[in-house]
């Protein structure tokens, strides 16, 4: 059984689905979304984006709630997708267009944009005339993505489907719930659950960034250095494997 005791802050569906994974390879969690997603209207803009997917040299999926929303709206448009051409951050999100019968291509190893923007798959698609590219993702994040498509040629869109929201909790919930279960690591899967976090930790901040932080990218572990956390592991990955794995290379804090 691990020593480990960690406090899980994914959105609700995804934070218990991570849960059962840990507590089947004896790690002990506990959750409290910090994330919450919220649905946006689709404009105008972005139903003409999504009429025009064949046009696209790429579309790159960032999230599952984006893909899923994503087919959602196809699905209430009628509108049929393009069968390739499809890339996404990681194995989970492919999964969800892969059920919708597309072809679907991920990084091998480590599910963050690095590891998505080195794949031949991706320079090979960009190997047309000025070629386009359409970032599925919720209002604002990896803006790496873009940076480095548009350093390779491409011009890039965004179709943003749901913003982010930290949940309303009373105040000092966050730290009640760390000392009561005793939990002695943290675990954050995108740069803004890590704002999240430190916002709803307020003043106890300065004693939580003495605790060990699980982060899915050298990104998200940059931030949080910056930030004052002082035991940043990097897990290469937010999916539950990446995070098992880093959670075993690491011995956890004494009690």
């Amino acid at each position: 059984m691990s020593e480990w005791r960690l406090l899980l802050t994914r959105p609700a569906e995804d934070c218990e689905a991570l849960a059962q994974c840990l507590a089947a390879a004896g790690v002990g969690s506990s959750c409290l979304p910090l994330l919450a997603l919220e649905p946006v209207a689709v404009d105008t803009r972005q139903r003409l984006l999504l009429e025009s997917l064949h046009g696209f040299a790429a579309i790159i999926v960032v999230s599952k709630p984006a893909a899923r929303l994503l087919l959602e709206q196809l699905a209430e448009a009628g509108l049929r997708p393009p069968q390739q051409g499809w890339f996404t951050v990681g194995e989970a999100t492919a999964a969800v267009l892969q059920g919708a019968g597309l072809e679907v291509s991920f990084p091998p190893r480590g599910d963050d944009s690095e590891a998505l923007l080195a794949m031949p798959g991706l320079h090979q698609a960009l190997e047309v005339a000025a070629p386009c590219v359409l970032i599925v993702r919720g209002v604002g994040g990896r803006e790496l993505l873009a940076e480095r498509l548009a350093q390779q040629g491409a011009s890039v869109d965004y179709l943003e489907l749901y913003r982010r929201c930290l949940p309303a909790y009373p105040p000092g919930t966050l730290m009640r719930r760390i000392e009561a279960e005793r939990l002695n690591g943290l675990v954050v899967s995108s740069g803004q659950g890590f704002e999240h976090l430190q916002q709803m930790a307020g003043a106890d901040w300065p004693q939580l960034a003495q605790l060990p932080l699980f982060v899915p990218s050298p990104r998200v572990a940059e931030q949080a250095r910056a930030a004052g956390a002082q035991q940043v592991v990097d897990c290469r990955g937010a999916s539950a494997t990446a995070l098992l794995a880093a959670v075993q290379r690491s011995a956890a804090p004494a009690s």
